[in-house]
């Protein structure tokens, strides 16, 4: 039976955790000489911590509802190996000159309807499916992209000054000749891929839209459990965003250099940032322990996460004095789109139980 507070709870803290995020990430990334890698490793780490040494703490430590199966886990893992391929999409994306002021717009208004396909892909719904439903879906996109779109814009952030030993420092110009300055030429940046760019934004949309119903199929054939899928989400992004990340730094020779202070400040961020995002995989799952069915709760999560992401980002700029018309215009579209999807999502026929513990088979015994 469906508990909708519950359930709206833990989505509303979904879609929090997901909101501050990017800009958790984005902080971890600048202190790290703007190098993503590095910052994605951190974000791994976090998941390895929180989302698998506390899961199987707790585990070992006392009984939780559910059990391990083989097509669970396996369907989790895979569940979170698509979470942490669409978040190396979007990485990707601005890697390749990617604006995210349209990347991210892209990606949040094209998951939920991805993610309403698979799901009624996977539960046989498409006939159940209510016009009013889909026109709730296009306003939570419409109303997530103009939020992004029409986002204030805050007072840039000053880089951190970069210090100089005193013995790099140049000598005063009283006592040393005046020395002819080299000449400098440099490098035109580089060009923007859309073929790249497009790429990543597919990946980042296909995957993200991907992953709720695959946790959920999971979870159900684990029994309902909450924190036996989390760990295998875990799993996933540590194997994808710290065993690789780190094959690859490990093997290609950088130019960037950094002090230990900088590192351990971008770490810390970059692992807040995967914090962030281990808490609100977590909140999926409760959504779903609680009722929750990917097809209305992950439009949520993606209608609302720009919200707060855009409302974090203006309190830290101290742009809430720029909000226009056409920002508050898409947040009530937004709002409305989401009662919508509410109101009118589609019931699913075959996952909506638990699948219960298989019973262990009758001994026999010779007569």
């Amino acid at each position: 039976m469906m508990k909708l507070p519950l359930v709206l709870v833990f989505t509303a803290m979904t879609a929090l955790f997901w909101g501050v995020y990017g800009i958790l990430l984005h902080q971890g990334t600048e202190r790290l000489g703007h190098s993503s890698i590095r910052a994605f490793i951190g974000v791994g780490i976090a998941y390895f911590l929180i989302a698998v040494l506390v899961p199987l703490g707790v585990l070992s430590s006392k009984k939780e509802k559910g059990y391990w199966s083989l097509g669970g886990s396996l369907l989790s893992l895979f569940a979170g190996t698509v979470g942490a391929l669409g978040a190396l999409g979007v990485i990707l994306a601005v890697a390749f000159k990617g604006q995210p002021i349209y990347v991210m717009p892209i990606v949040f208004g094209c998951a939920p309807v991805v993610n309403t396909l698979v799901t009624s892909w996977l539960n046989k719904s498409f006939s159940q499916i209510k016009p009013l439903f889909i026109v709730g879906l296009i306003l939570v996109a419409v109303g997530a992209v103009g939020v992004l779109r029409n986002k204030p814009i805050g007072k840039a952030i000053a880089k951190p000054e970069v210090t100089t030993k005193e013995s790099e420092k140049p000598a005063d110009s009283a006592d040393a000749p005046e020395k002819a300055k080299p000449e400098t030429h440099e490098a035109e940046p580089t060009a923007a891929n859309p073929l790249a760019i497009g790429g990543a934004i597919l990946l980042a949309v296909v995957c993200w839209g991907a992953y709720g119903p695959f946790l959920h199929l999971g979870q159900m054939k684990m029994g309902g459990s909450r924190l036996r899928p989390f760990c295998c989400v875990g799993i996933a992004y540590f194997i994808i965003a710290v065993a690789v990340p780190a094959l690859i730094v490990m093997s290609t020779p950088d130019d960037i250099k950094l002090d230990w202070s900088q590192i351990t400040s971008g770490m810390m961020w970059s692992i807040f940032a995967g914090a962030a995002g281990a808490i609100g995989a977590l909140g999926i799952i409760l959504a779903f322990n609680y009722g929750g069915k990917p097809i209305f709760v992950m439009p949520l999560v993606f209608g609302f996460a720009p919200v707060i992401n855009t409302l974090t980002s203006m309190l830290i700029g101290g742009s809430i004095s720029q909000v226009s018309n056409l920002f508050i215009g898409s947040m009530v579209l937004g709002i409305a789109g989401a009662v919508t999807v509410l109101v009118f999502a589609p019931k699913a026929k075959p996952h909506g139980a638990p699948v219960p513990a298989p019973s262990p088979a009758p001994s026999t015994t010779a007569s």
